[in-house]
């Protein structure tokens, strides 16, 4: 083994599971040992795990469930895994925010509800391993440094202003202020950047815009994409740093400004770079885009392009259903406001193609308040208050995003099983798309 001190982690890295016929399985790894070291190098977390297996010669140094300590020599091909799992996919905390953004949708989040919904992080590993948003504010040199050598790409950096006074103040933090000098330097070095602009009016809109768009794409292909979406103000903002919602003039203004800086950067890139969160269209009452207009999606999972995707595979798949529905079929959709119009509109081509019968309801959200109006975020005390007693026919289809991942759990608690008893119907999530949207009304 190599020599030299191993500084240890204060949480053990459990191995969580072993995959049959793997290399770690022959070596005698098993669920519940812990690792220790590879190559007497620590562990900080999944991307040291990765890079260190990735050579041909490892020696594991692993701590067996009776305290034993093994030494382990593999000889593997080069980038070959090992077979393990862990516990916790970054095999280490998640860092926390230590901003107070003026903005922040978690303070303005009722008391009551369960921990993990606290939880803010800003943790450039959640970033590229699962698209979370960060601000760079709790990264120094050494950080970016590792970013670069791991090649983290792409990134998703909340920038909101380029301002660097402007950023201090949304952000409550005096680290705020070199986010460009981070941005730049990831940029030279190869990583790809998708930013986030929170626009909040009077603050960080208008001119304060126009400079930050400007900056940002000037580094344009590294900077691969901008976002711009509104903020989200709840009724629980006592305290807080007072903040003007959207309407329907404020929305156009911000979709006029926009538009003509894609066309210059359409003209000058070849891609349009900046797009508008649908949020804005739908305030404005404006269409939406067109589907080539998002060019390949960069941030469709920030609610940029959602509903043209939903429309464009609607129309791709609503003629090549082979399925009939049962006779005198009636279903309930369940969507928050701002989606309502054109949920309305794709239910009625399925009512009038299949004889079907759809009721599309509009849920107010009077648990946040009615600015929040994205279906995402409605609970299941709202859905109940406002369903019972409804016609709601034979189920009642929610959309998948309303649930926690990979549970049935609402961000209220409310569970799936809660709402069937509640409404006394059979209530089935539905996931973002076009396909499932029809298959799901129809009951394939």
């Amino acid at each position: 083994m190599a020599g030299g001190t191993v500084l240890k982690k204060d949480t053990p890295i459990i191995i969580n599971n072993v995959l049959p016929g793997s290399i770690a399985e022959e070596a005698g790894i098993e669920k519940g040992d812990v690792l220790l070291s590879i190559n007497g190098e620590n562990i900080e977390d999944i991307f040291d795990y990765r890079f260190l297996i990735s050579d041909e010669e490892l020696t594991l140094e692993i701590k067996k469930e009776n305290e034993e300590i093994w030494e382990i020599d593999i000889e593997k091909f080069e980038d070959e895994d090992l077979g393990i799992e862990f516990i916790d996919d970054l095999i280490d905390e998640a860092k926390s925010c230590s901003n107070k953004c003026i903005f922040c949708f978690i303070d303005q989040m009722p008391k009551g509800m369960r921990d993990s919904l606290y939880f803010k992080d800003d943790d450039m590993r959640l970033s590229f391993l699962s698209g979370n948003y960060v601000t760079l504010t709790n990264m120094d040199d050494s950080h970016i440094d590792r970013i670069i050598k791991y090649r983290m790409s792409p990134i998703n950096i909340s920038v909101h202003t380029t301002n660097p006074d402007l950023r201090v103040f949304m952000l409550k933090n005096r680290f705020a202020a070199n986010v460009m000098s981070k941005i730049r330097k990831l940029s030279v070095s190869g990583i790809t950047l998708n930013c986030q602009i929170v626009l909040c009016r009077g603050i960080n809109d208008k001119e304060e815009l126009n400079k930050s768009l400007l900056d940002l794409t000037k580094l344009y292909p590294a900077v691969n994409s901008i976002s711009v979406v509104p903020v989200g103000i709840t009724k629980h903002r006592d305290g807080l740093c007072k903040l003007m919602p959207y309407d329907k003039a404020s929305s156009m203004e911000v979709i006029e400004q926009v538009e003509k800086l894609q066309e210059n950067f359409l003209k000058k890139h070849g891609s349009r770079v900046v797009y508008l969160a649908d949020e804005f269209y739908m305030m404005a009452g404006k269409e939406i885009p067109p589907y080539e207009y998002y060019e390949d999606f960069p941030q469709i999972e920030n609610g940029v392009g959602l509903i043209s995707t939903l429309i464009n595979e609607f129309d791709q798949h609503i003629n090549h259903v082979d399925f009939v529905p049962e006779k005198n079929r009636k279903v309930s959709i369940v969507t928050g406001v701002s989606a309502y119009n054109y949920i309305s509109l794709l239910s009625k081509r399925l009512e009038e193609k299949y004889s079907i019968t759809v009721n599309v309801y509009k849920i107010i959200n009077e648990f946040f308040g009615e600015n929040v109006t994205v279906t995402g975020l409605l609970t299941g005390r709202d859905i109940v208050a406002q369903l019972r007693g409804r016609d709601l026919g034979d189920e009642v289809l929610i959309c998948k995003s309303m649930l926690k991942a990979d549970t049935d759990l609402l961000l209220d608690d409310y569970t799936l099983g809660t709402l069937e008893e509640a409404l006394g119907v059979k209530v089935a999530p539905v996931e973002n798309s076009g396909i499932s949207f029809i298959n799901s009304v129809l009951g394939v």
